[in-house]
């Protein structure tokens, strides 16, 4: 995938954004415009830069504006605000905005534009990302909730959940074959999404309370995980 300048984007005629070429000479510095939350366009000084053509270029003389701030990441990549997400659809988008924003797309424009694409292309990547797994997905969507759950939380986790947890990492550590580490993977990936459906309906019944609980769970799992994957490179 595609992030910020380290995966250059393949050159292919015709996925240039409209307008690219020939714009009007700029009028002003990024760092006076990039905090600007001023409708006009930075570059031409007409209305409605920041809000038509999806929030990207001025329908007057195609600059490239600056990112949003109000934007969610949701509305950014033109999803339901919902924890059910068409995945196909994400990707499509996803390509759509970085053919549009991606710095390779600007090489031989402004500074401004620039800055602006490396902006743009971040907040692309970290929504996609963000969107697409269903852990950072649900407590994205907890949080636009107004609700949290602060990293090493183990949120009213009950002894037996925690019990299970810990008999899963000590026979984890103890495992040395790659079938029994295989197995540990099967197990965990069930759980993961066995909690993930239980997570959509907590959401769909706006039980946030519910949602939560179920999350830190699968933090936990997420963490036996990582752990599967690290035993998994010596072998």
């Amino acid at each position: 995938m595609w992030g910020g300048r380290a995966g250059a984007l393949p050159r292919v005629w015709g996925l240039w954004p409209p307008g690219v070429l020939g714009r009007r000479p700029l009028r002003c510095s990024a760092a006076s415009l990039a905090g600007s939350s001023s409708p006009q366009c930075w570059n031409c000084g007409g209305p409605g830069g920041p809000i038509r053509e999806d929030g990207f270029f001025c329908p007057q003389c195609r600059a490239l504006q600056p990112p949003d701030p109000t934007r969610d990441h949701f509305s950014l990549m033109d999803c339901k605000r919902s924890f059910n997400v068409d995945t196909a659809k994400l990707q499509h988008r996803y390509q759509q905005l970085q053919r549009l924003v991606h710095p390779d797309f600007f090489g031989q424009r402004s500074q401004t534009e620039k800055d602006f694409s490396e902006k743009h292309s971040t907040l692309v990547n970290d929504a996609y990302k963000t969107l697409l797994a269903p852990l950072s997905r649900g407590l994205y969507l907890l949080k636009l909730h107004g609700v949290e759950i602060p990293e090493g939380t183990d949120y009213k986790m009950d002894n037996q959940f925690l019990m299970e947890i810990m008999d899963i990492n000590e026979k984890l550590a103890e495992a040395q074959s790659e079938a029994a580490i295989n197995e540990f993977e099967s197990i965990v990936r069930a759980k993961q999404e066995e909690l993930t459906d239980n997570l959509s309906r907590a959401f769909e019944q706006d039980d946030f309370e519910k949602a939560k609980e179920i999350l830190t769970k699968m933090r936990y799992f997420s963490n036996i995980e990582e752990k599967i994957k690290l035993k998994m490179i010596p072998l």
